[in-house]
Parts: C-alpha cells; structure tokens; sequence
C-alpha cells in the first residue's frame, strides 16, 4: 500500500528577483519555509506529490528527471502553476530545500529540457 507522508519544513533563502515572485524586500533576503508532502510507493521511493512554500500548495504536475548524490535526492519538477522547481532532499537529516526555481516567464532565462 503507498501512503503520502509529509517531510520535515525546512527554512530557505529566496531569491530577490521580482520575476520570481519571492522578492523578500529591499534590504535582505527572508527565509521561507517549504514543505513536501511525498509518495512512497512499494519499494519506499520517496517522490514529491505536492510541496509548500509558506501557506502556498504546489501540486507536482511531473517529475522531469531525477538523480541521487552520496547525500541527497534530487527533483526536477514541474509545478501545476507552470514552474520548474529543483527539490534537494537531504536522505541523512530527512529535511527539503527549494534549489532553483523558473516561472517560465521570461523565454530567455527558461531552463532547457523543459
């Protein structure tokens, strides 16, 4: 039976570019906190199905690619709002961190693949 379980909230730093829509304020950046909510199928795969930045969901429209260090799991994801998300999952503190986001607004900066 695969069950969706929630993992620890994290605090990060966002970016101050407007276009991201994360602008902290003029003077510096303010942490914000995310939140996953995974699926772990048969073989305890944890996989992000819905994550959340503050009070905002974001449910995972696809998994694009993924890929493992020593330490952590990785997440390409698309969001159901169009963005392109990086999840690191730290495996050892059980905690999550929002690496990269891409609203998709602005074709110059779009990352590939996607």
């Amino acid at each position: 039976m695969s069950t969706v379980r929630a993992a620890p909230a994290v605090r990060i730093k966002m970016s101050r570019d407007t276009s991201q829509g994360f602008y902290p304020g003029p003077d510096e950046e303010k942490p914000a906190t995310i939140r996953v909510e995974c699926y772990a199928g048969h073989r305890a795969d944890v996989a992000p199905v819905r994550f959340f930045i503050g009070q905002r969901a974001i449910e995972v429209s696809e998994i694009i690619d993924r890929w493992l260090d020593p330490v952590h799991s990785y997440f390409k994801l698309r969001g159901e709002d169009g963005g392109i998300y990086i999840l690191r999952h730290d495996q050892v503190a059980d905690t999550w961190e929002m690496i990269l986001f891409d609203s998709g607004t602005r074709l110059e900066t779009r990352l590939s693949s996607t």
